[in-house]
């Protein structure tokens, strides 16, 4: 799928309902304070860098490996800036940005602990990591058997196994939250879709999140 084609999923009716959930959600936990930087690793099209940028006042940064996407981010967003780069091998110093999130995109590269570590390297104070559940509808209706459209090959967890992920690693106030408990978009769906459900382990996307055990308060 090349790149307009991915990104105009969010504007249609169920994809920007969907994305700004997940925004949401990031924005929220994410608890961005005045002037911090943020990376976006994995940004693919930059909807969410672009999304993000728009609540942010300092620096925000899109990586991604492929060069098309990038460049197709940087045409869609003059707020923020974008890099080619590799999720398990980012090119920059030890705790280079306030705060970093990757949303989903390590569910779809292998060596998903390496590219863990990489965020966590050059996160200075909180991180925000996006991943699709097995435990959820749109596993059932999307995910099984190898995938359907844009999940082909993509790798499911459960809201256990993410946190996992994150064991003996030096982090602190981890947390999970889940939304689009009901991913088809409509009415019933978005009346279902309130904030206390974010803590049940059954919506479509699972956020991971946690300040570095490093970081000043």
């Amino acid at each position: 799928m090349d790149a307009r084609t991915y990104d105009q999923w969010y504007e249609t009716s169920r994809g920007k309902w969907i994305g700004q959930c997940e925004a949401t959600l990031v924005r929220k936990c994410l608890q961005p304070r005045t002037g911090e930087t943020l990376l976006d690793v994995g940004c693919g099209t930059g909807f969410f860098t672009r999304t993000l940028a728009s609540a942010f006042d300092g620096k925000v940064t899109g990586a991604d490996i492929n060069y098309d996407w990038v460049e197709f981010a940087h045409s869609r967003d003059q707020r923020a800036s974008y890099v080619v780069a590799d999720a398990r091998g980012l090119p920059y110093a030890d705790s280079a940005f306030d705060l970093v999130m990757s949303i989903t995109a390590l569910c779809f590269i292998k060596n998903e602990i390496t590219a863990i570590h990489e965020i966590l390297r050059v996160t200075r104070r909180r991180f925000a990591i996006g991943f699709l559940n097995r435990h959820s509808l749109l596993y059932i209706q999307k995910g099984r058997h190898g995938g359907q459209g844009g999940y082909v090959g993509a790798n499911w967890h459960t809201v256990k196994e993410s946190i996992k992920l994150f064991r003996c690693l030096p982090v602190q106030n981890l947390q999970a939250y889940t939304v689009i408990q009901i991913p088809s978009g409509n009415r019933f769906s978005r009346l279902f879709e309130h904030g206390w459900l974010s803590l049940l382990p059954f919506g479509a996307f699972i956020l991971v999140v946690g300040d570095m055990a490093t970081a000043s308060p």
